[in-house]
């Protein structure tokens, strides 16, 4: 039929690159095939676009989908690795034979588009938590105006842009309201679904520094490098030590430093709330969720191999694409970690 748009299913992309990945075997050369949250997409196209060029007999290929999708897609046997922001639960590490590994470090934004108030607004965890609750519904109300004493604060009213379900930048974000507002713990609470009582959805994180770009009074959560790249005006955020932080690679290395020194083994821990004064309180990893026992010998090597040289130069472009690095010593320990994967 003429002018008919091919539109494909993402169950339908995902089996196209394994037949593609298929057909490149049978060339003597390994694709590698994960799916998983958009937090870190950029930064795995990156990787992708090195590493192809780098080493011709292993290809590499992400499909942004969502972080819970990437690991329900591991923890069936499809592709070769999840990616996201959710620590895996004990069945998925037990039943499933998982493990996550930090890849690199990322912070959760407070972004918004408000006339008049391009930068300098702070907010506080509480008043975050009260504004996604729909408690706070205008950008003048007295507990924004209490944090912003020196700020004209215009009498508009506040829209909210959340992310769906399933998304590893609502885990992180929830995680954050939920150790600062008990009411916040209690109604929603930590998790990738949360039932958002206000407010309206964008798909994936491009889509979310979209919109709230476009929308006069906007308030959302966007990974840092995403809201660099938009040029939306940021929020600087409360921390427990009592400052207002800003994102950034070193306020967000020091939240990881906080948490993770003197012994740099705890991958999976949580980075919001770190205590140090310097430590951005919205801070995560990304993580890639790795099956410990595969079954194919070859293409166990080729992911050591790749993730090898993750841990080392590709940890570079994670800098260049706006990803705060691991810090060193928590990538020593990080190989050691991979040294299980069989």
């Amino acid at each position: 039929m003429r002018g008919r748009a091919c539109i494909l299913t993402p169950v339908a992309v995902w089996c196209a690159v394994l037949a593609v990945a298929a057909g490149a075997a049978a060339q003597e050369t390994t694709v590698l095939v994960g799916s998983g949250s958009s937090v870190p997409a950029p930064l795995y196209a990156r990787w992708a676009q090195e590493y192809n060029q780098h080493n011709s007999r292993i290809q590499f290929r992400y499909l942004p989908t969502a972080t819970k999708e990437g690991i329900e897609q591991i923890s069936k046997g499809s592709g070769d690795f999840g990616a996201g922001e959710v620590p895996l639960a004990p069945n998925e590490r037990a039943q499933a034979g998982l493990t996550e590994i930090p890849v690199a470090l990322v912070g959760i934004v407070p972004v918004y588009n408000l006339s008049g108030v391009k930068s300098g607004l702070r907010l506080s965890g509480e008043v975050l938590a009260g504004i996604f609750l729909g408690e706070i519904r205008n950008w003048n109300a007295a507990p924004i105006a209490k944090l912003n004493p020196d700020m004209a604060l215009p009498n508009a009213g506040i829209q909210v842009v959340y992310r769906p379900a399933g998304k590893g930048s609502n885990y992180i974000f929830t995680d954050f309201l939920s150790k600062n507002s008990a009411k916040f713990k209690a109604r929603v609470g930590t998790t990738p679904s949360p039932k958002w009582p206000v407010g309206e959805a964008a798909e994936r994180s491009s889509d979310m520094a979209d919109k709230v770009k476009r929308e006069a009074g906007a308030i959302g959560y966007v990974e840092l490098a995403y809201a660099m790249k938009s040029g939306l005006s940021q929020a600087a955020v409360l921390n427990p030590a009592g400052k207002f932080v800003k994102a950034s690679a070193e306020s967000i290395t020091a939240a990881c430093r906080d948490v993770e020194d003197p012994r740099w083994d705890k991958f999976s821990t949580s980075l919001t709330n770190a205590p140090g004064e310097d430590s951005f309180p919205i801070a995560s990893f990304t993580w890639v969720y790795l099956r410990t026992d595969g079954a194919d010998t070859s293409r166990t090597l080729a992911i050591q191999e790749f993730f090898a040289w993750v841990f080392g130069e590709g940890q570079n472009f994670a800098e260049q694409e706006g990803y705060p690095p691991l810090p060193a010593e928590l990538v020593a320990s990080v190989r050691g970690k991979m040294k299980e994967i069989r």
